[in-house]
């Protein structure tokens, strides 16, 4: 596969926008691998691959397609003539939408002649838009593991359990509402995933799953689950939670080798008395021992109330209501009427993106964006919603809304806060009549009214001795006037400024709702800075500063207003609204420093923080968090994870961007949206987190060394190339670079076939796998084989029998070791067949199947010693007692 390596380049490196070959070879192939979803034009270098070097291509096992590629449907064509392909992945969710939500691929059927790939034992459909399963699939004879997780389907085909070799499925996040009876028929199903669809009712027929030992139906809507789950004897975990349970059978309580039962949040009063002293049933979330209601009660409560445990998915209104509860605490109530005909509506919790989710100055973002479709239908009636928020720390200066997106433009809309006893958790109550986006802000107290002809007076509820007096005739239509304050206290003045003569009043913003200036001056009365009065003021050193609505530019129009003067306040007149300030100071120029005090008070102070997992210091957490944050979040992760010190102290604003390089033979071990060449995006907002835990790897020869890197953070979005900032700490407001932490990854061990010693802290038991007569597989002679075997492990693991589960999870734990892996997936296969006396021989099997007749040669050739061995010993009974039963087995070094 050497020579196939060096295609992938095939003329890339002449191509503007591409990468090289070597690049390309080493980032998506591995012997007989092709990984092209890591690349957004993956399609187009597999159909060039195929064109020019198909002999080559048809030989790949393991193939990785991006279904958000605009050539899928091209390429789908060319994937039937795979014929070695064992396993395929065409996930969607590699490209995320304008509010940045992960998308899903364009995949909604497969080619018929698909089921002709008879090799294939794993397929990924995962985050598509497939609304019933491809017929080819129910084709595949050899396939064991399925994956349509994050797609539209609505059922299952009948004929679905002519699987017959399936062990491993997964159709969570769909809308299946029941199963075929035929889903019995799955005698080798091990692991099965129903979790968040829309089932109602199971058939009686799950009960013949008799291999399954994890059974996920969560987030459902099951009134009640069979009693033949009580025969599924090998069953270990049971999800139930988040369904509508009212009973549960108790010969669930009889499952021998059940060690997770999980019933919470379900409609229960009462459970089996079996169940009520068991360690691993969980019921938290239940009415339990709360009276019976009546039975048309009840039913109505069924009808009206929805329980989800997920952020994104749909529900059905009709002209009945319903009430909607959210695991993540959101609230919905549909008063009967509101809705006229039955409606589909769909969510989804968006990450927060500074481009569309437009920030006003000294607004703090309290929560996710709730996204809310269809979008514009227009309710009979409003809708009530409960969004669960993070408290403000500033509440008196503050006020809580709810702000929602037309399209076009945000506006508040009115709001009640409350805040739960038992939780202490705030939620933002609001009702519409029409669906968008929603989140949750913290923003400057606003006071408003209308103005209308005959004018009037509005003050704020901050400061009352801030007022706008609006005298009879100075607006010919009502208008809307909106009034907010930002008290300053002197003693930031003084800090910002360094200097004790400047103080400065509250700061005014005024707004309204026409373009038109007012048709007569509007006076404004604002309190004179602190320890200035009317008897000791001196009015050369008092100045009216008017900025713009960015408050960019302030300007001193204290020489074309005519001020007033009582004991306590200064009273001017105006025509038109914008920020109002009143300073106090010896100053000439004060323009500049208003600014930079303006500035500063929207800043928040913060450190970052960069640490490694103890038990993993290949896990890297980093976060971005508030000054007086950093202690209790140090204090709660120092026993997980250590680290350097945080960094010096630097500012940053609401909503604003920044990124993460690993620099110095570190970089990300994973394809993530929010990454680019090895640098990750963030956005800080004071009160949400701002952390991300990433792998790391490092090009580096480990074995004789640790790795000293460093991560650098950078303000702005990521760009093409990484500012030399670092290296240079340039500071200051301009600069790019604002701190760098070290990260140091620690000398690897040396490998297993290197050191006669323990084997990297394996501790494999003494193992003796067969029989008598045909001879046994020893520890040593695993080892033998291990060496023989290479990336291909994946595939000889499932033909052996492991789960696709088990192997992923081999694979991550030892990752970035590929003999640990080997002997890991080995010796789990090992110990999981040692009682069964024909294992041998399926293992002879697994690697014919896998294509490694070389290895199935060799453990034949054990096998055949080992005959021999034995009956040598049965004609030495009696004169050798002394014989070791070790002669019986034989060491292949």
């Amino acid at each position: 596969m050497q020579k196939m390596a060096e295609l992938l380049g095939l003329r890339d490196e002449c191509r503007e926008g591409t990468l090289g070959a070597p690049a390309l070879a080493g980032s998506c192939l591995a012997d007989n691998r092709l990984n092209l979803d890591v690349y957004p034009d993956g399609c187009r270098r597999f159909l060039q691959l195929f064109k020019e070097q198909q002999g080559e291509v048809v030989q790949v096992e393991f193939l990785r397609l991006s279904s958000n590629d605009c050539l899928l449907d091209t390429t789908l064509g060319s994937l039937p003539h795979l014929k070695r392909l064992k396993s395929l992945v065409l996930k969607g969710g590699h490209a995320r939408d304008e509010f940045g939500s992960y998308q899903h691929g364009s995949l909604t059927s497969l080619p018929p002649d698909f089921g002709n790939l008879r090799c294939l034992t794993h397929l990924d459909l995962s985050f598509n838009r497939l609304s019933t399963l491809p017929s080819c699939v129910l084709h595949l004879p050899s396939l064991r593991a399925l994956l349509v997780s994050h797609n539209s389907l609505v059922a299952l085909p009948e004929d679905f359990g002519c699987l017959s070799k399936l062990t491993f499925f997964s159709a969570m996040k769909n809308q299946l509402k029941d199963l075929p009876q035929s889903i019995g028929e799955l005698s080798m199903l091990q692991d099965l995933d129903l979790s968040e669809n829309a089932l109602e009712l199971l058939p009686e027929e799950v009960g013949n799953l008799h291999n399954c030992t994890e059974l996920d139906l969560s987030g459902n809507r099951l009134l009640s689950v069979p009693d033949s789950l009580a025969n599924l004897k090998s069953l270990r975990q049971l999800h139930l939670h988040s369904n509508l349970l009212v009973t549960v059978p108790a010969s669930l309580a009889s499952l021998p080798n059940l060690s997770r039962l999980d019933l919470q949040n379900n409609c229960l009063r009462a459970i089996p008395a079996e169940m009520q002293t068991l360690p691993f049933v969980h019921v938290r979330g239940n009415p339990l021992g709360e009276t019976e209601p009546s039975p048309q009660a009840g039913l109505k409560s069924l009808h009206n109330v929805i329980n989800s445990c997920i952020c994104s998915g749909s529900f059905t209104v009709t002209s009945e209501g319903c009430r909607v509860v959210l695991a993540c605490g959101i609230h919905f109530y549909f008063p009967p009427g509101a809705a006229s005909d039955p409606l589909q509506i769909y969510f989804r919790s968006l990450t927060p993106d500074p481009q569309w989710v437009k920030l006003r100055h000294h607004d703090v973002l309290l929560s996710r964006v709730l996204e809310l479709q269809p979008h514009g239908v227009r309710f009979q009636q409003e809708v009530q919603i409960w969004m669960p928020y993070i408290s403000p720390q500033t509440p008196h200066q503050h006020e809580v809304v709810v702000r929602t997106f037309s399209g076009q433009s945000w506006s508040d809309v009115k709001t009640r806060v409350k805040q739960k006893r038992r939780s202490k958790k705030c939620v933002a109550h609001c009702c519409v009549l029409h669906f968008s986006w929603f989140l949750v802000v913290s923003r400057l107290v606003q006071n408003e009214c209308k103005v209308p002809a005959e004018g009037t007076l509005l003050f704020s509820s901050v400061d009352p001795n801030i007022k706008v007096i609006f005298p009879p005739g100075v607006t010919k239509e009502p208008r809307s006037v909106k009034l907010q304050v930002l008290p300053v206290s002197a003693e930031e003045i003084q800090e910002i400024t360094a200097n004790a003569g400047c103080r400065a009043s509250p700061l005014l913003y005024l707004s309204q709702d026409s373009t038109v200036d007012f048709l007569k001056p509007v006076r404004i009365q604002l309190p004179l800075p602190p320890g200035v009065t009317g008897l000791n003021l001196d009015r050369s050193r008092l100045h009216i500063l008017h900025g713009d609505l960015e408050g960019q530019t302030w300007n001193d129009i204290t020489s074309e207003v005519v001020l007033e003067f009582t004991h306590l306040y200064a009273v001017f007149e105006v025509t038109h609204f914008s920020w109002y300030w009143l300073w106090y100071t010896t100053k000439t120029y004060i323009g500049g420093i208003a600014k930079k005090v303006y500035e500063r008070l929207r800043l928040y102070q913060v450190n970052f923080i960069a640490l490694q997992r103890k038990k993993d210091p290949e896990q890297v957490l980093l976060q971005c968090v508030p000054k007086h944050k950093v202690d209790p979040v140090l204090k709660k992760l120092q026993d997980r994870y250590r680290g350097p010190e945080p960094s010096d102290m630097v500012e940053m604003f609401e909503g604003e961007q920044f990124f993460a390089a690993f620099e110095r033979g570190i970089s990300i071990d994973m394809d993530r949206p929010d990454c680019v060449d090895g640098r990750l995006s963030f956005i800080f907002y004071s009160h949400l987190k701002n952390m991300k835990e990433i792998y790391v790897t490092s090009p580096v020869d480990r074995k004789g060394q640790a790795v000293k890197g460093q991560v650098s953070f950078y303000r702005g979005a990521v760009p093409d190339s990484i500012p030399e900032d670092a290296s240079r700490r340039r500071k200051g407001p301009d600069s790019l670079w604002l701190a760098t932490l070290p990260i140091k990854l620690p000398q690897l061990k040396p490998r297993w076939d290197e050191n006669p010693g323990p084997l990297y802290g394996f501790s494999f038991p003494p193992l003796n796998l067969g029989n008598a007569e045909t001879g046994y597989l020893t520890q040593a002679n695993l080892l033998s084989i291990a060496r023989r075997v290479g990336a291909d492990w994946q595939s000889i693991g499932l033909s052996l029998g492991l789960t696709y589960q088990q192997i992923e999870r081999i694979g991550y734990n030892n990752r970035e070791d590929l003999n640990k892996q080997i002997l890991d997936m080995l010796f789990s296969w090992a110990q999981q067949n040692s009682e069964d006396p024909d294992c041998v021989s399926k293992l002879i099997t697994a690697m014919k199947e896998s294509g490694r007749q070389d290895i199935a040669d060799e453990v034949e050739a054990i096998i055949e010693l080992g005959r021999q061995k034995y009956s040598e010993s049965i004609r030495r009974v009696g004169l050798e007692q002394e014989s070791s039963t070790e002669d019986s087995a034989i060491a292949m070094m």
